[in-house]
């Protein structure tokens, strides 16, 4: 597969990045996040009969660790565009490995777990924005109802308060 076309160059990619919409941004990062998620599971899955010798599986775990680091090289792309044009950068809601490509034990100022601590926003929109605006975020539908359950259940009324 891999063999036949190679993949598109970091340089290639963030070229393309100043014409897409915010919303393309992120939802682009977050393919990338899935798409790591699902190599590390087959990497964890490989792992044992790697372990035992399988040199095929042992290989196919090396170039899912070459597309992963590929992958995650274009997430600190897309973040550098995102905060290049003035927008906070969340991870989303867990970074696979902890660290990205060249990122050491640091204090995250944006995204991580404890999104919004501090006071950070973590929208995607610059601080002091105001309006819903029309720019996609970067929850999933999951996280998003998570969040719209834990608002109605401290609201001492009955109802979400827009």
């Amino acid at each position: 597969m891999s063999s036949h076309a190679p993949p598109i160059t970091p340089a290639r990619f963030a070229a393309a990045l100043p014409d897409l919409p915010l919303s393309s941004l992120h939802a682009k990062a977050a393919e990338l996040r899935n798409s790591i998620t699902h190599l590390q599971a087959s990497n964890d899955q490989l792992k044992p009969f790697a372990d035992e010798g399988d040199a095929d599986c042992a290989e196919a775990i090396r170039e899912n660790e070459d597309v992963m680091k590929r992958m995650r090289e274009r997430i600190v792309l897309l973040q550098a565009e995102v905060e290049g044009r003035g927008f906070l950068w969340d991870n989303g809601p867990t970074d696979i490995d902890g660290k990205e490509p060249g990122e050491e034990d640091v204090d995250m100022v944006n995204g991580g777990a404890d999104s919004g601590a501090a006071g950070h926003e973590t929208s995607g929109r610059p601080e002091g924005s105001e309006g819903s605006g029309g720019g996609g975020g970067s929850l999933s539908d999951e996280e998003l109802a998570r969040r719209l359950r834990e608002r109605m259940e401290g609201d001492e009324e009955e109802g979400l308060h827009l």
